[in-house]
């Protein structure tokens, strides 16, 4: 007696090809082995440009929250964003095809290859003329630009406390490594459950992201606060953003197709 295959929704052979690429970066997390030169020039750089490097990011988390997500916005329509989505959403909801499903999707990337190209030219422009702190609120805000727009081509707001704490856990993961990784990501995937984790204060979670980020990006920060060597710097502004926006799209996506479940 043969048994009838069950066929698969598009939904679910998509969240197979996330599950499969969510492996793919956990490989990458747990055995990323920093380069030799990298490890030997960050043991050479004073203790104290960590912490200014961490307070920096604090800073610039706290400025952008408080002040800068207006400005941010200006940057962008919303109202077409979700407009454009009610379209793509109506489509999946209507048929529920690959084709739809990919339209919502090449609508997300679009939008953050513009991002990715300014990051470029700021990170590489203030990197020329030997500038690496100042350089954090324009990088971190267009990482913020970038994530916005995801949140809203999936049909998500970012600006409830809530979801912005889920924003800075999305952001903290893409910039973690080893054991780290797999504790934030599983916090991610379980954010919006039932399941009870200790509840944090932004601060605290702003601290965490910050920290993150000043110890992947320490040796990029420092030389780009170096005038001539800067450009080097200015230069891994758009590997972190491509890096960071990848994980911040996949999440999204995944978010998005569990809800069609």
């Amino acid at each position: 007696m043969s048994v009838m295959k069950i066929k698969k929704s598009p939904v679910e052979k998509e969240l197979e090809r996330i599950a499969r690429e969510e492996k793919r970066l956990k490989k990458q997390a747990t055995e990323y082995h920093a380069a030799k030169w990298k490890e030997t020039l960050e043991q050479k750089i004073p203790s104290r440009i960590h912490t200014n490097l961490q307070k920096a990011f604090c800073m610039a988390f706290e400025l952008i929250f408080e002040r800068g997500t207006n400005l941010i916005e200006k940057t962008y329509s919303k109202d077409t964003i979700e407009k454009e989505f009610q379209i793509h959403d109506f489509a999946v909801n209507l048929k529920g095809g690959k084709k739809e499903l990919r339209h919502l999707k090449a609508d997300v990337n679009r939008g953050n290859l513009v991002n990715m190209a300014v990051s470029t030219i700021e990170g590489v422009g203030l990197g020329i003329l030997g500038i690496g702190l100042p350089d954090i609120v324009l990088f971190l805000s267009m990482i913020l630009k970038g994530t916005y727009e995801t949140a809203l081509q999936y049909g998500f707001s970012y600006d409830t406390p809530k979801e912005r704490m889920y924003i800075l856990k999305l952001l903290e993961t893409a910039m973690s490594k080893g054991e780290q990784w797999i504790a934030c990501n599983t916090t991610v995937d379980n954010y919006f459950c039932a399941v009870s984790f200790r509840e944090i204060k932004l601060a605290e979670q702003i601290k965490n992201t910050a920290d993150a980020f000043a110890v992947d990006m320490l040796l990029a920060k420092f030389i780009q606060g170096l005038p001539v060597a800067g450009i080097l710097g200015g230069i891994s502004n758009p590997i972190y953003y491509r890096q960071i926006i990848h994980y911040v799209q996949l999440k999204y996506h995944k978010r998005y197709l569990l809800s069609k479940r």
